[in-house]
């Protein structure tokens, strides 16, 4: 298959018809709301505030709350970022100090729901996932009918665990920037520029995190391609099923036993230095996907630290997924872990390439 990052990843439920429709018409058509990773106990020198915004950023929120509290920003603490055009509910950390002036902190679209305390500060990855209830409107005419085998394939067969296109940036600059620097040579951008290598760490970062998020998207690609997303291949990390640890693959027929149980799922590659090695036919099928990318895994040791590498669940198990007519169109409502995209879930579904995936 020929690696692209700028082409959308194949459906899982291409043999159905989607619903069509329109999304993030206002911000109350997305709401998204944090499931933390933990309570905060009420006690120690961090507040846990848990707010709200509407229609606001996540730079800008976090840049809003520094100045009302009068702090830096690098002493607020999230677990994720948010959608800008959506209703959207998370957990926020400032040091205590901030306790008198937790009045001056609603306005504009931001609101404090609830404060408690904890003994750490909140760092990003600290949530488990989050809830969604997603207006979809203007369906199609038969859409009460499309939706029930639409949603039970997913349900039976899981939501692969693509990265939305919000991960690449805008027409892609973000992760072709990444795929030059991996390459170390030029590469040329969707308007035929030679984009420049970054001087800010943070921006660096970005692209590289955004090239390899591609080459993930496009393993897992070959994989939903070749009818293998179901199949426990030989030399396979598995990881356990929603959390846990990594190990290889080995007695086939037991780990596809335990696949098919839902205690386990194959976990496909972050290409960097220290990613947990695949073996076997597994192994050669991630060389390939790097070989289609005109990469080695020598690319990835000259940046350090940046480019350790991980494993991703290769697919996702759906939680609360049901659908509700409502007057503007169809509700639909579900959960998904940390860094999983609402927006995979919604191509599926609606079986449309342009998303709104402003975040």
């Amino acid at each position: 298959m020929l690696f692209d990052p700028l082409i959308p990843p194949p459906l899982l439920t291409g043999n159905l018809p989607g619903i069509g429709g329109i999304i993030k018409q206002v911000p109350e058509d997305f709401e998204v709301e944090e499931i933390p990773a933990y309570e905060p106990c009420g006690t120690g020198p961090y507040l846990y505030l848990w707010m709200e915004k509407r229609g606001v950023g996540a730079e800008f929120f976090t840049r809003q709350i520094a100045r009302r509290l009068d702090i830096p920003v690098q002493e607020i603490g999230t677990a994720g970022l948010k959608d800008r055009q959506a209703v959207t509910r998370q957990m926020v950390s400032v040091p205590e100090s901030c306790a008198e002036r937790l009045d001056q902190i609603e306005g504009d679209g931001i609101r404090l729901l609830r404060v408690s305390r904890h003994g750490n500060k909140l760092k990003p990855g600290h949530l488990h996932g989050n809830k969604f209830r997603i207006l979809i409107r203007e369906p199609v005419p038969e859409a009460l009918e499309l939706l029930p085998p639409l949603l039970a394939q997913l349900q039976a067969l899981g939501l692969p665990n693509f990265y939305g296109p919000q991960r690449f940036g805008r027409e892609g600059e973000t992760v072709l920037l990444g795929l030059e620097l991996l390459r170390g040579g030029k590469q040329t951008g969707p308007d035929g520029s030679q984009p420049r290598v970054p001087r800010n760490p943070f921006l660096r970062k970005l692209a590289l995190s955004a090239a390899q998020s591609a080459l993930f998207n496009h393993s897992l690609a070959c994989r939903l391609a070749d009818g293998l997303l179901r199949q426990v291949l030989e030399g396979d990390v598995m990881a356990k099923w929603p959390f846990g640890g990594m190990f290889l693959a080995q007695d086939l027929e037991v780990e596809q036993r335990r696949f098919e149980a839902r205690e386990t799922v194959h976990a496909g590659p972050i290409f960097g230095r220290k990613t947990f090695a695949a073996a076997g036919i597994a192994a050669a099928r991630e060389a390939a996907v790097l070989a289609d990318g005109y990469l080695t895994p020598a690319n990835f040791c000259r940046f350090g630290k940046l480019l350790q590498g991980t494993r991703r669940h290769n697919l996702i198990y759906l939680d609360g997924l049901h659908a509700l007519a409502e007057t503007e169109g169809i509700r639909l409502s579900f959960s998904l872990p940390a860094g999983s995209y609402a927006t995979v879930l919604l191509r599926e579904v609606m079986k449309i390439q342009a998303l709104d995936t402003d975040a």
